[in-house]
C-alpha cells in the first residue's frame, strides 16, 4: 500500500462545523468490506454549518463517500493537517484510472490491437491493462453541439447559446457533460456558407 506519514489533529464536530468543502481533510480510508487502517485525503461535500446531527459527509480523493460521526470514539474521525498534530498515515494514489474514449477510422480489430499494443510499448506491459471494451458503430454523421441555460429561452437565436462544439457525431456526445447550470443542444450539422459577395 502506498502512504505517507501527515501529522494531523482530530477535530470536535464543532471544529468541522466551520470547514468549508474547499478545505482539505483526512477520513478513514476504508472501503465497503475492506477496512483500510490509514486515511484518505478528502473535502466535505457541503458547509460544515450545513449538516445537522453532528454527521458529516465527506467525499474522498478517490471518490468514496464517507458518513462521519467526528466525536463517536469508535470512528476514526475527521482529520487535518496540522504540525502541533501527531502523524497519521495517510493512502496515496497509485495511479490514475482513465476513461477513454478512443475514436478509430474505419476501426477493425486489428487497428484496436495496434493501439493496446502501442500504449503497452509507450507505458509499460503492467500498465497499460483492458478493463472494458466497447466497440461501437459511429455513424457517419455530424451533429452541431450547444449549450443553453437551464431554464433559457428556446429561441434559436438566444444570445445565451453557446457553440461548444462543432462537427462532432453523435456517439461522442455522451462523453461530455455540460457546464453547470447548462444543458447540451444538439442539432443536425449545418455547413457554415459565406455568402458575402467577391470581387
Amino acid at each position: 500500500m502506498n502512504t505517507e506519514k501527515v501529522t494531523a489533529r482530530r477535530l470536535t464536530a464543532e471544529e468541522v462545523a466551520e470547514l468549508g468543502p474547499q478545505d482539505g481533510i483526512f477520513v478513514s480510508a476504508g472501503t465497503e468490506g475492506l477496512p483500510l487502517d490509514c486515511y484518505a485525503p478528502a473535502f466535505l461535500t457541503g458547509p460544515g454549518k450545513s449538516f445537522e446531527g453532528g454527521s458529516f459527509v465527506a467525499r474522498t480523493a478517490f471518490g468514496e463517500e464517507i458518513h462521519v460521526l467526528p466525536d463517536n470514539a469508535e470512528e476514526s474521525g475527521i482529520w487535518i493537517a496540522d504540525k502541533q498534530g501527531e502523524e497519521i498515515e495517510v493512502l496515496q494514489s497509485a495511479g490514475v484510472l482513465l476513461n477513454l474514449a478512443l475514436f478509430v477510422p474505419n476501426g477493425n480489430k486489428e487497428s484496436l490491437d495496434s493501439l493496446y499494443s502501442a500504449a503497452r510499448d509507450a507505458f509499460g506491459v503492467g500498465i497499460v491493462q483492458r478493463w472494458s471494451e466497447e466497440v461501437a458503430e459511429v455513424p457517419d454523421v455530424k451533429v452541431d453541439l450547444y449549450e443553453e441555460p437551464v431554464r433559457g429561452r428556446k429561441s434559436a437565436n438566444s444570445q445565451n447559446r453557446d457553440r461548444r462544439a462543432l462537427d462532432i457525431y453523435p456517439t461522442r456526445v455522451r462523453f461530455l457533460e455540460p457546464s453547470d447550470g447548462w444543458k447540451f443542444i444538439v442539432e443536425p450539422h449545418k455547413e457554415i456558407v459565406d455568402d458575402t459577395p467577391t470581387i
